[in-house]
Formats: C-alpha cells, structure tokens, sequence
C-alpha cells in the first residue's frame, strides 16, 4: 500500500484530503464519528469553558472537581454495572485493573488478549476463543487451585466476533473467578451501545470486571473501569490510581450529556451497517451490529485506493506479516459515502 498516505494533517472524518485529493475513509475507531459531531463538540467547549483544559492533581488530593464522581456514576447507570472508576486512558485503566487483581488467583489469558492487560508478554495455548472456553472449564474444574483470574477480549475487532460467555456456567460453583474482560471496540456499540457488562452471566463465584477506552466509539481520551462496589473500591485505593493524574474534565462532561448524541449517532451507524452488509458475498467476515468487515484479500486496499477510497490496512500479527484488510463504518459516513464503496467491491 502507498505508505505516503500514513500521515495527515488534518482530523479524520468520512472524507480526508491528501495533496489536494479527496478520498472516502473507511478505517479507524471512531464507530459514532463523534469527533466530528457538532453537538457533541459544542459539549465539550462547554465542558471547557467550565472545566479548563486539564486538571493535573491526583484523584486524591484535598481539593477535587466533582465532575469526576459524578461522571463514575453516570456510567455505571448507563453501562449497569454497580460502580465505575474512570483514569486518564484504557491502557492505564487496564494495566491498573490486572496489577491490583492479579494476585487474587492463578491467571490465564484468553487468545489474542490486548496487550494493555498484559503483566508480561503473553504466549497462548489455545488458536481460538472457542478452543479456550472448552479448555479453561476442564483446567479449572479438575484443578485443586480455587482462586482464579482470567483475562480476555469481549469480542475480536480484527477478526470481527463477538465472544459468548456462558461457558462460565459450567464453571464448579466451588471456585472463584475473577473475570476481567476488555470490552474497549464494543462500548458504545455492541448490545445496542451498553457493551458487554449488563448482558454477562451472573453468577455468585464469577466477578466480573470490565475495561475499556473511551477514545474510540465514546470519543473521550479517558479510560473506563466498571465492577462492583467492592472492585471499585479496592482499585481506587492502588498507587497507580492514587498517583495518576485525571482526564481532562471538559471531555468527561460532554460524555455525561450526550446520551442522546450517542443514541442518535447508533441508530445512524445500525443504518449504514444494515445497508453495507446487506450486499456482502458471504467471504466477508462481520459481526451484525458491529461496523467492522473483514475479507482475506490483502489487495484489496491498493485496489480500492485507485478508486481515491481508503480502508483500514496493517501488517498482522508482526511487522513482516501480510496485511488484514477491513472496512469500518462509522456514523459520519452517508448514504452516498456506502453506494459509492458497495459500487467497487460488489
């Protein structure tokens, strides 16, 4: 692919200008094009004009903004989990998340967990979630250890697919789980945009804690812990939590009154998503509800791109690999912006 096209100098959106050419964009993680939205950006320079640009103090210090707490029960409502903790970015909301439970029991990864929730680097046993589920059952249950954490994905955004939890079911009731899952891709948009945490198993031996970056379908340059009182509390007494500093504010406050933008931007995105998948030959990979296509042609961005169209496009899983190449959807994209991609790859 035309490696000239890596660097921009202007935001991303449905279209991005490049040496005075137009070209439709189809990539990234922005899946409710909210940092385009107006009404979302009229928010933030709410919350700016409120807030400031930043706040630099500790959680803990003796003079605090309240936005803070406010905005962590706001999404615990709003993602039905009984509390929430927020930090500056997910990488720091995950690695605190893992650092502080790890030691609650004998860890085991998920195939392909983010490396964010890495403690060290990771080799997996398992090619697939499916192989995993039915192996981690079998390890736990004849194991005397009774203390577990395990560590994984909601979903697969590259590979789209959205992984079922039940399997827990089969889990002796004797043992306790510490699940902690990174529902970062599927925040804001899987199970009508409440992510993953108000749909999982309950169970009385499984704890569930999810996390996940607000940067992406929530559009917030923060980090998102979500779990029980109890979880909650027992990270935000960790040094990492105590010693880091908070998100910008302005950010948060758009994110506590815009429901109704994401919402609206949701039902948008469902729309453009029914109409993109409804054309697909069935090589393509794709989750209903969720923007992202995959399809096992590693051509297929140079082919697009003499048609001024760009898609996301990376070597995976090393630098030297081949390249995965998927279409994103987002909800700044038009009905035009759809037709004119379905015209090139039906």
């Amino acid at each position: 692919m035309n490696r000239g096209l890596k660097s921009i100098t202007k935001p991303f959106s449905n279209k991005i200008n490049i040496g005075g050419r137009d070209y439709l964009y189809f990539g990234g993680t922005a899946y409710l094009g909210i940092p385009q939205n107006d009404n979302f950006l009229e928010l933030y320079m709410e919350g700016l004009r409120k807030y400031g640009l930043n706040n630099g103090t500790s959680r803990t210090n003796n003079i605090q903004l309240g936005i803070y707490d406010d905005a962590e029960k706001v999404a615990s409502v709003r993602f039905k989990a009984e509390d929430a903790l927020i930090t500056s970015s997910g990488y720091l909301a995950a690695q605190l998340t893992v650092h502080a439970l790890s030691k609650l029991g004998e860890v085991i990864y998920a195939p392909s967990t983010h490396p964010a929730l890495w403690l060290t680097k990771q080799s997996f046993n398992s090619s697939s979630f499916t192989a995993w589920c039915k192996q981690i059952v079998e390890v736990i249950n004849s194991s005397e250890q009774q203390d577990w954490v395990l560590i994984s994905n909601s979903m697969n955004n590259l590979f789209p697919e959205i992984y079922d939890f039940d399997f827990v079911e089969e889990i002796n009731p004797a043992k306790k789980v510490t699940f902690i899952l990174d529902d970062s891709h599927g925040i804001g948009i899987n199970n009508k945009g409440l992510g993953c945490f108000g749909s999982l198993p309950k169970k009385p031996n499984i704890e569930w804690v999810v996390v996940a970056s607000m940067a992406k379908a929530l559009g917030v340059d923060a980090g998102l812990v979500l779990g029980s009182a109890a979880i909650i509390g027992k990270l935000k007494q960790t040094n990492i939590f105590v010693g880091a500093s908070p998100p910008a504010a302005a950010g948060l406050y758009a994110f506590m009154h815009a429901e109704t933008i994401y919402n609206s931007a949701w039902n948008k995105l469902q729309t453009n998503i029914e109409l993109f998948s409804s054309q697909l030959n069935p090589s393509w990979k794709f989750e209903t509800s969720f923007p992202a296509f995959f399809l096992d042609d590693v051509d297929l961005a140079d082919r697009l791109l003499e048609h001024e169209i760009l898609i996301s496009s990376f070597p995976y899983p090393n630098t030297t690999s081949e390249p995965i190449n998927r279409i994103v959807l987002s909800s700044w994209h038009n009905f035009d912006d759809v037709e004119r991609l379905l015209s090139f790859i039906r």
